[in-house]
């Protein structure tokens, strides 16, 4: 699948090192379904679509079989429809240990005629706390959207259907910490979390509705392979080195006019002494 995430920005000059490691996409090869007892499928014989599924005794993921020091990560999702309150389904990269490093698309499921809430998050050394939240400018129960993460040295983007709507930059020249020695795995799942997930849990999950169904399909990594202590880097990777240009930029303004719902930089009650460094 052509990369959705690389085609409206300006890159800088293309880095060179080791070996290409480039991801078709195809969840037989690229993924395991490490838990759900059954309740993850894949639908077809070439690996490109699979559904996730949860019900009131256990929810579904999948876990990429390879790790990533530094990579983009992307995917088509199609969300669970009509009453999902109390749902959460999500597109994640995580490393392991208690000091874990963790970058989040989370959407978090809402009762009928309501939208959907996209959480996204940034981990560092297990700490989190950068939560931005978005309402969608589109039904994502009704089609398949693109949803990517571009992880390099200088900054995390997220972007969807192309559109960048946020970016994490590196600043550690100001002592905030940044996801950059610990390999990551590309995650996906679907699970519960009424007691949070949907208006600070008033709204709980509806059984009735169950089994709930989210389907994803060209899943596509491109990363520095992490085995055996160290990373392979592709040879020509837009992405190690790409920046969001002032387009770049002015689309993340536009969505985050419009469409933000919460952004932990401007949460004062939050942070009554000044909001984290990173933000100012």
């Amino acid at each position: 699948m052509k990369s959705s995430c690389g085609t409206r920005f300006a890159f800088l000059v293309l880095f060179v090192a080791q070996s290409v490691c480039v991801y078709a996409g195809n969840f037989h090869k690229d993924v395991n379904i490490h838990w759900g007892n059954g309740r993850g499928k894949i639908h077809d014989n070439e690996g490109k679509l699979l559904s996730l599924s949860l019900d009131k005794s256990s929810g579904s993921g999948f876990q990429s079989n390879q790790e990533f020091l530094y990579g983009k990560a992307e995917v088509q999702m199609k969300l669970v429809p009509g009453n999902s309150a109390g749902t959460v389904t999500t597109f994640y990269l995580k490393s392991h240990g208690s000091t874990w490093d963790e970058v989040d698309f989370e959407f978090l499921g809402n009762i009928t005629g309501h939208p959907y809430t996209l959480h996204t998050n940034v981990y560092t050394k297990g700490l989190g706390d950068k939560e931005q939240q978005f309402h969608l400018w589109f039904d994502p129960t009704a089609g398949f959207h693109t949803y990517c993460i571009t992880w390099n040295p200088e900054r995390i983007i997220f972007t969807v259907d192309g559109i960048p709507i946020r970016e994490f930059k590196n600043s550690e020249s100001i002592g905030v910490h940044f996801p950059k020695s610990q390999p990551m795995r590309v995650y996906a799942s679907l699970w519960e979390a009424e007691h949070w997930a949907t208006r600070g849990g008033l709204e709980k999950t509806d059984w009735s509705k169950a089994p709930f169904t989210a389907f994803y399909r060209n899943y596509n990594v491109e990363g520095c392979v992490w085995a055996n202590g160290k990373s392979s880097c592709p040879k020509k990777s837009h992405w190690f080195t790409k920046k969001l240009g002032k387009g770049g930029m002015n689309k993340v303004k536009w969505a985050q006019k419009r469409y933000m719902v919460y952004n932990y930089c401007t949460d004062k009650k939050r942070f009554p002494q000044g909001v984290p460094a990173v933000c100012t």
